[in-house]
């Protein structure tokens, strides 16, 4: 299955303002980047690299004025939804990876050691396995409101208290509580198409959701959903929103105007047929 996704970004600046931007599909994932395009205007210089966390970063100055960015992409999905594995067990604190530890701590928008009483209040009673986590998503998208707008750099604590948040807070209080219950929880952004599910009238924009450590691999959660999904496109990782945070930057710069796309592609057409079988 392919899927096409993309954006454009119109960015407003009283000064030339340096800028970094974390939106560029993963070429190492679960899905395959077939074909892709970016166009700035103007034309300023940019530099990929890859971040702490494996993810790709576009690194460059806006200028003085007006800078569109634009980018679309196509990208080759698995048919199948999201996997759910109630039969896998977690995994004990003393044996997990060094690398999963720094997902177990607190971070600036997971403040998971204010969720530890609640936590374990809430769940600590169920099974140490896959539906302790179904537990917390099950919580977390019927106790948890979703209201457009209605909170800004929140942390999870605060959203939590408040009982409302967008996408980036429902995963950032299930990972807090994840955390509290010592399960390796990580923060994931990209694209969500509505593939399998009835259309969203609002326009689309970026989703938000997250990655819980069970016997050893990472699998995916979607606490504002809460249910099996097709066609996520991941376009980074970290601890938290800070982490993966679509644009970064160093000054006065605004965004005036953002559209985003994720479709299913109805047919392959013969160019980006060509360009899978020279992949």
């Amino acid at each position: 299955m392919q899927v096409h996704v993309g954006f454009n970004f119109i960015y407003a600046s009283p000064q030339p303002t340096p800028m970094l931007f974390v939106v560029q599909p993963l070429r190492q994932d679960r899905h395959q980047l077939l074909h892709e395009v970016r166009t700035l205007t103007p034309d300023v210089p940019i530099t990929d690299y890859i971040d702490l966390f494996g993810n790709r970063v576009w690194r460059l100055v806006a200028p003085a004025g007006l800078l569109e960015v634009h980018y679309t992409a196509q990208v080759e999905v698995s048919p199948d939804p999201d996997l759910v594995l109630p039969i896998l067990w977690l995994t004990p604190v003393e044996q997990l990876p060094y690398d999963t530890l720094v997902y177990t701590l607190p971070s600036r928008y997971c403040d998971s050691d204010l969720f530890i009483n609640e936590a374990w209040r809430l769940f600590g009673e169920t099974p140490p396995n896959w539906s302790r986590i179904q537990a917390v998503c099950d919580w977390v998208h019927q106790n948890i409101r979703y209201e457009i707008g209605s909170t800004s750099h929140t942390s999870a604590h605060q959203a939590y208290q408040a009982r409302r948040g967008v996408c980036r807070d429902f995963a950032h209080i299930a990972i807090s509580f994840c955390r509290a219950l010592n399960i390796p929880a990580r923060y994931v952004a990209g694209f969500l198409p509505d593939i399998g599910v009835p259309i969203d009238p609002k326009p689309m924009d970026f989703h938000a959701w997250f990655e819980a450590y069970i016997d050893g691999v990472w699998h995916t959660f979607d606490a504002r959903h809460n249910q099996p999904r097709i066609g996520r496109v991941v376009i980074g990782r970290g601890r938290d929103a800070v982490d993966v945070a679509l644009t970064t930057t160093y000054g006065p710069s605004q965004l005036v105007n953002f559209s985003v796309w994720a479709d299913e592609v109805a047919e392959r057409s013969p160019l980006h047929a060509t360009q899978a079988q020279g992949a």
